[in-house]
């Protein structure tokens, strides 16, 4: 029994001596540590408003305890980037304990003072990680971008933005009624989630073919992971007292609504919009609501509702392509084109709608009609006109049949590249596509969202093969 009693007892010291050991801190300069990334890079960050945060994990891969000595910003307090590990914020962090096979997560965020750049400017610093003698570095890298910054900005005389800085949006922007902005070429516009673009005036955007002077509008988040999100700022809303708006070579991204258009029927088209580009949109491109619309090689494609338009108006659609393929972002419920004479059980005036040259199109979620028009009352002929001439579109149901002059239904449109998973949406046509040679040529439009010259047989949507 005493023997046993003797055994037990040396069984535990080995026990709490083997704990010891473990739970000790390990002082070999060849510690096992690593990083879940050895650079953190920030895409563009505008000048004072800061970035997305994000992070870094230290790994200790010992059996024994690890004694970070000391972590700081090398920049230190003079740096863009600030530091917050594990909660606490701060610059320099000393005796940061990390137990065995365990990690610590570093976040990091960047603030970047304006300077006379106009052009994105790299800013560069590091995380210096001391333990055991060792000196590891966490590089960062943010590129800078200087911008003009208009919070909660009422215009109240006539404008013109120009295109040498981007302009940040915060709060909103509204253009008085009787005032006209002016937006150059390759003017881009970031509006923050809290920030409608709202038109009481005029809009004129002068952007021209080429990917470098159209008239940008996007959200201000351009990191990688919300870069593509939709739904990222409210969108542009014309008011009933806005007219004579004319967007030229515009792309309009990422919103929540695209455009919204109330109240302004009248046969000078309260929206033109010429080689516009709406994209991305989360809840619809087009919203009118008895207004008046003329929309020229428009491509309007992959949001919640591509053009919805209710309560009557006079609308024209030439040479546009309407798209929609349900993918991670937007989901495919809705048809791509609504058409309605009637608005929360009221009619209006006037429909007439036409749509000539176009491509309505959807894939995937579960619309069986991308076209609906919806009549509401009895109007007479003369109150509501809808014709689709030359136009391709898919429905499974023949009701909306009726309007169509020459249209190819349920024909695939054969777009270049489409890759729903990688999210490569090219809307231009393969050779083989019905949509080529088949338009008509009354229209008088020489060119395509491109500026490439249509022949003498055009092509369907707002491409030419």
């Amino acid at each position: 029994m005493k023997h046993l009693v003797n055994a037990v007892v040396i069984l535990s010291c080995i026990s709490i001596v083997l704990s010891c050991r473990k739970t000790s801190f390990i002082n070999s300069p060849d510690a096992s540590v690593s990083f879940s990334s050895d650079t953190l890079h920030f895409d563009t960050v505008f000048t004072t408003t800061g970035s997305v945060t994000q992070s870094v994990k230290i790994f200790n891969l010992n059996d024994q305890k690890l004694r970070i000595s000391n972590l700081r910003i090398s920049g230190g307090s003079t740096s863009a980037f600030k530091l917050n590990v594990d909660g606490t914020p701060g610059e320099n962090f000393n005796d940061i304990e990390l137990q065995p096979n365990d990690s610590i997560y570093v976040f990091v965020s960047a603030t970047i003072n304006p300077n006379s750049a106009s052009l994105p400017f790299i800013v560069s610093d590091s995380i210096l990680v001391n333990y055991n003698g060792n000196k590891r570095f966490i590089q960062l890298q943010a590129f800078g971008q200087n911008a003009n910054f208009y919070r909660n900005r009422r215009i109240t005389k006539d404008s013109t933005w120009k295109s040498d800085l981007p302009f940040v949006i915060l709060g909103g922007v509204t253009i008085d009624s009787n005032v006209t902005l002016t937006i150059q070429k390759g003017c881009k516009i970031y509006s923050h989630a809290d920030a409608p673009f709202i038109v009481n005036g005029s809009l004129k955007v002068n952007g021209e073919v080429g990917a470098n002077a159209r008239v940008t509008f996007d959200g201000d988040r351009l990191d990688p992971t919300y870069r593509d999100l939709p739904a990222g700022w409210p969108g542009i809303f014309f008011s009933e007292s806005s007219t004579n708006n004319v967007l030229n070579y515009a792309v309009i991204r990422n919103a929540y609504q695209g455009i919204i258009s109330i109240l302004g029927i009248s046969t000078v088209p309260k929206i033109i919009l010429n080689q516009c580009i709406i994209d991305n949109v989360y809840d619809a491109g087009i919203v009118s609501v008895a207004s008046s619309i003329k929309a020229t090689n428009c491509l309007i494609s992959n949001c919640g509702n591509n053009i919805s338009i209710a309560g009557g108006g006079l609308y024209s659609f030439t040479h546009c392509t309407v798209a929609t393929y349900s993918n991670l972002f937007i989901a495919h419920k809705n048809p791509v084109l609504y058409v309605s004479n009637g608005y929360q059980n009221q009619l209006g005036p006037i429909l007439d709608a036409r749509f000539t040259n176009c491509i309505f199109y959807g894939e995937g979620g579960i619309v069986e009609n991308e076209v609906v028009i919806d009549k509401k009352g009895t109007p007479s002929a003369s109150e509501f006109k809808v014709v689709f001439e030359n136009v391709i579109y898919n429905n499974k149901v023949t009701d909306a049949d009726s309007y169509f002059v020459k249209g190819i239904k349920n024909a695939p449109p054969l777009f270049d590249s489409i890759d729903v998973g990688r999210r490569t949406f090219n809307f231009h046509l393969r050779q083989n596509s019905p949509a080529v040679n088949a338009g008509i040529t009354s229209t008088g439009v020489l060119t395509d969202l491109d500026g490439k010259l249509r022949d003498s047989k055009p092509d369907i949507g707002c491409f030419e093969y």
